[in-house]
């Protein structure tokens, strides 16, 4: 399994309340989920008025495809104009799975024992 986290920090000029920022983060936010179908959280500059940063995150199965989605949403929050995009980073981590492990029944078991 292929997952990808990028960072998306934001400057929203003219920005003058929280009230404000949060109008412009929630819009960028919900324009990328609706459109690339990723996961997006403001995860710092939660407490300022003109700076934001948002994660976003993909899973696929190819990290080419799940880099290409995080690069495409970072491009087209870009192009919205809502904000000035201060900095990008696209990280692609694969995790170790293993699909015959769903039938192996010693799995099920320490599955059961950590709960």
């Amino acid at each position: 399994m292929i997952v990808g986290a990028a960072a998306l920090e934001l400057h929203v000029h003219g920005s003058r309340s929280l009230k404000q920022k949060r109008g412009v983060v929630r819009s960028i936010a919900q324009r990328l989920r609706n459109r690339f179908n990723v996961s997006v959280a403001e995860v710092g500059g939660q407490d300022t008025w003109q700076r934001a940063v948002l994660g976003l995150s993909a899973a696929g199965a190819e990290a080419m495809l799940v880099r290409r989605v995080l690069e495409q949403a970072l491009d087209y929050a870009e192009d919205l104009h809502l904000a000035e995009i201060t900095f990008t980073d696209v990280e692609i981590l694969e995790l170790p799975w293993n699909a015959s492990a769903e039938e192996d029944p010693s799995w099920q078991e320490s599955a059961e024992e950590q709960e």
